[in-house]
């Protein structure tokens, strides 16, 4: 079984660089620690580091020299669709509040096929409908996705965060909060 050594992302891979196709649903894509079996029967063995997630066009490097580029594989989901944009934002509250992996197209908002929310999505006046496509959902509002706290960047995007709370603050002469540090300066 071949290991994976190393991951490069899809802004820092070599888009001409040779890679066999590594085909994945978004399921497997945010698998950081698996097992992978490949068309040609073999295994591949990911144990990257914890909340990795894949995304189209990123490079594997196996142990033995081996290169994969991943590949969004088209799956079962749901395409929540309307001309209303109010419509379109009431429906992404809802989904947003149940933590729903989203992709956003201009009209419509993708998701993985479930007939709870699909049923959700009709009652709430949205046409859906059940395709099969790849699937590449929003990554959060600091690029990472959903987070708690417990993972690298979290220190980075918490200051983040802050520094646009003060910018803010300031624009609007709002007090400073008591429980908000402000940014440190430099």
């Amino acid at each position: 079984m071949q290991s994976v050594l190393r991951h490069i992302p899809a802004a820092e891979a070599d888009a001409t660089a040779e890679a066999t196709p590594l085909p994945l649903n978004y399921e497997l894509r945010r698998r950081s620690r698996q097992r992978l079996r490949l068309a040609d029967g073999s295994e591949l063995a990911l144990a990257l580091p914890g909340g990795t997630v894949l995304h189209p066009g990123d490079l594997l490097e196996a142990d033995d020299g081996r290169r994969y580029r991943v590949q969004a594989q088209a799956e079962p989901l749901l395409r929540a669709g309307s001309d209303d944009g109010h419509l379109l934002l009431r429906a992404a509250y809802h989904l947003g509040n149940r933590h729903v992996a989203v992709a956003v197209e201009p009209q419509a908002l993708l998701l993985e096929a479930d007939p709870v929310l699909r049923e959700m999505l009709q009652r709430l006046g949205l046409e859906v409908a059940a395709v099969h496509a790849p699937f590449e959902p929003e990554s959060g509002a600091y690029g990472g996705g959903h987070r708690h706290g417990h993972d690298a960047t979290f220190t980075a995007d918490q200051a983040l965060a802050h520094s646009l709370y003060y910018e803010y603050a300031a624009a609007s002469g709002m007090a400073e909060t008591p429980f908000l540090k402000p940014p440190p300066h430099g």
